[in-house]
């Protein structure tokens, strides 16, 4: 299926690695130019050239003389002012003129909540609520006014069946979600831009990974006993893949899925257990 993005820009934040790189990776297949943004510069740089090379293949593969895309990268905190500013400002890049907006900031650490104060509140809330408010504030009405816009705000599972030791996250991105419900249902959604939030389970990631590290400390038990047991309990059996969890974030930026916003997209292995 042609998406029917080629040759659109995207901003894609946290895209060193994990599913942040899954969406770009996706996305670069599809002939998009990214604007690629993470905090660690050698990591990013790594990626980067990757999806270059990505871009080139899949740009040989369409054929019919079909452009590269461009891919720039920003090493910076994009949960600071300064941080979203250097995204913007990137040279070749389109200013605040983005098609296409993917929100993904690391979570906030897990733990039990007597022993948060107000400063931990507080970073959990500006990393993973306001700073996707603040890109979506920057970006939304120009997508409107060129009739078309997609933003994609990566959270968590934890939204739909919270997790007791993620009280953080589970507050902060519980709050963009409201906040999301509300706005994408607003005149923008007759002006061609849509905004949806994608909610990955368990996906075999450098963060699950020290999920599972620490897990395993806790309780004693070796990582690869608790890998087995955390796959088992999830129906298809499996942690999943960043690159398919790109490909469901390609299709919501993609043409076809015009007529889905406001949602929240569970993809868990079907571990939630919910009808609803």
């Amino acid at each position: 299926m042609d998406l029917g993005i080629a040759g659109k820009w995207a901003l894609v934040c946290g895209a060193s690695k994990g599913l942040g790189l899954g969406c770009a990776e996706a996305l670069v297949r599809e002939g998009v130019n990214l604007v690629v943004n993470a905090r660690n510069a050698g990591q990013l740089e790594l990626s980067t050239a990757n999806l270059i090379a990505a871009g080139a293949a899949a740009a040989v593969a369409r054929g019919q003389n079909a452009e590269a895309p461009q891919v720039l990268a920003v090493a910076a905190d994009i949960t600071t002012p300064e941080g979203r500013a250097a995204a913007f400002a990137v040279a070749g890049g389109p200013g605040k003129n983005f098609d296409i907006v993917v929100t993904n900031a690391g979570g906030p650490p897990p733990g039990d909540f007597r022993e948060w104060e107000r400063q931990d509140w507080l970073a959990a809330v500006d990393a993973n609520m306001l700073t996707p408010i603040e890109l979506l504030r920057a970006t939304v009405d120009g997508m409107a006014a060129r009739g078309f816009g997609r933003i994609v705000n990566i959270t968590s599972s934890a939204v739909k069946a919270p997790i007791d030791i993620l009280g953080l996250s589970n507050g902060a991105r519980s709050g963009l979600t409201g906040f999301v419900a509300g706005v994408a249902r607003s005149g923008i959604a007759a002006r061609g831009v849509t905004i949806n939030n994608l909610l990955p389970g368990k996906f075999d990631t450098d963060r699950l990974a020290g999920t599972i590290g620490a897990a395993a400390a806790r309780s004693g038990k070796g990582v690869d006993e608790l890998r087995r047991t955390q796959q088992a309990a999830i129906p298809a059996g499996r942690f999943g893949r960043p690159q398919e969890f790109g490909a469901i974030c390609a299709f919501l930026c993609s043409l076809q899925a015009g007529y889905i916003t406001g949602q929240n997209i569970l993809a868990d292995g079907g571990a939630y257990p919910g009808s609803f």
